[in-house]
């Protein structure tokens, strides 16, 4: 799209991030007020291609879900179960393990698992998984837990701090965390939808000492229930105020809620599904607001494989991975496939006119490893 067909109310910003200039809270509202869908595309496109080119990557990953025993009861989560609900569920190491080592006979670089506040696994049971993924391949990323995850391991079953209960955990192998639990940041949004889940400020606790640790994490954000447009640029805008401190989060995530996956008696089962209309436009402010963050992530998972091949026209740069068993998203009612090949991620992106590349969980290209199964990739920085 040629800049000349911008709406008046974009020129001004277009003209800014071409100049290099940080996008204001109420310039990031302007932009959710406008319909110029196209013209959201053209200025996130500036910034997409200043950062990452014509390449657009894909991680060749394994979902894995260790248990979904909970103690909490978030408004929004059909994943979540108490230990004598039917549809609970925990695996053995073992197990886990047996479906890492099948994922890596198919080329697969990153293990990602999260679950659920386990009422009754100990420290060491969390140790000695990491370890034995670890011990599959010494160039195996395991990029597991989410803040609240931690926050639990920490203060309720190690009984230490943060702090040493993540360099235990990276003594273990760990190699990244999710960027899970973020939702709205926004507490009176919280209160409504996850009571009892870690505030803004204790998530990126869990973030910020990580990053000081020297490693990396991602960023997420959970939209379409009943935040406004304000609680969404709050939440950018924390984001956006934390990477310029650390540094330390390679991409951002954002994905639309569910509401099939609603508790029953929740008002969320009400909301209706964000519009693809909707789902670039958020995609697109993300990237122009987001100056500081290198990736946005068009998660194919929420958004299906056509959709975010689109995404690709709207600042987004990445289509996450093949991920092979997602259960979070579907056991909430998504619809999409449970996994995705490197061929059909290659062949989306090469259609939306970009180049594919292979990544790593950091964001770091390496070469193809889909077409070699078995063949441990060899690191190297883009």
């Amino acid at each position: 799209m040629s800049a000349k067909l911008l709406s008046p109310a974009l020129r001004p910003i277009y003209d800014k991030v071409l100049a290099g200039s940080r996008v204001t809270d109420d310039e990031a509202l302007a932009l959710y007020a406008t319909h110029d869908l196209n013209g959201l595309g053209c200025i996130a496109n500036v910034l997409r291609e200043r950062k990452n080119g014509n390449v657009a990557t894909y991680i060749h990953n394994q979902y894995i879900n260790y248990a979904n025993h909970c103690i909490l009861s978030c408004q929004f989560c059909a994943f979540g179960a108490k230990k004598r609900e039917a549809h609970a569920f925990e695996m053995t190491i073992e197990e886990i393990v047996e479906k890492a080592r099948a994922g890596l006979k198919h080329g697969i670089t990153e293990i990602h698992m999260v679950g659920g506040l386990h009422p009754t696994l100990k420290g060491e049971w969390y140790l000695e998984l990491v370890r034995a993924l670890r011990a599959l391949d010494p160039n195996f990323f395991v990029k597991a837990f989410t803040a609240v995850e931690i926050r639990h391991l920490a203060f309720r079953i190690f009984k230490k701090s943060i702090r040493e209960t993540l360099e235990m955990l990276r003594e273990a192998g760990l190699c990244a965390l999710t960027g899970g639990g973020a939702e709205i940041f926004d507490q009176p949004i919280r209160d409504q939808i996850c009571r009892g889940k870690e505030n803004a400020e204790e998530w990126w606790e869990v973030h910020r000492t990580w990053h000081q640790m020297g490693m990396r994490s991602t960023a997420t954000m959970l939209y379409g229930h009943i935040e406004t447009m304000a609680q969404r640029v709050d939440h950018l805008r924390r984001l956006r105020t934390w990477q310029d401190e650390t540094g330390g989060f390679t991409g951002f995530v954002p994905f639309a809620f569910e509401a099939a996956g609603a508790r029953p008696d929740s008002v969320l089962t009400k909301i209706r599904h964000a519009t693809a209309f909707e789902e670039l436009k958020n995609l697109a402010i993300s990237r122009i607001y987001l100056d500081n963050f290198d990736h946005i992530t068009g998660y194919w998972v929420s958004l299906g494989l056509p959709l975010a091949q689109q995404a690709l026209n709207y600042g987004v740069d990445d289509l996450h991975g093949t991920i092979m068993e997602e259960k979070i998203f579907h056991m909430a009612g998504a619809t999409t496939p449970q996994q995705q090949s490197c061929a059909a991620l290659e062949k989306a992106i090469r259609e939306a006119g970009r180049e594919p590349m292979q990544r790593d969980t950091w964001y770091r290209h390496i070469p193809s490893t889909w077409q070699k199964p078995g063949a441990a990739p060899e690191l190297a920085v883009a």
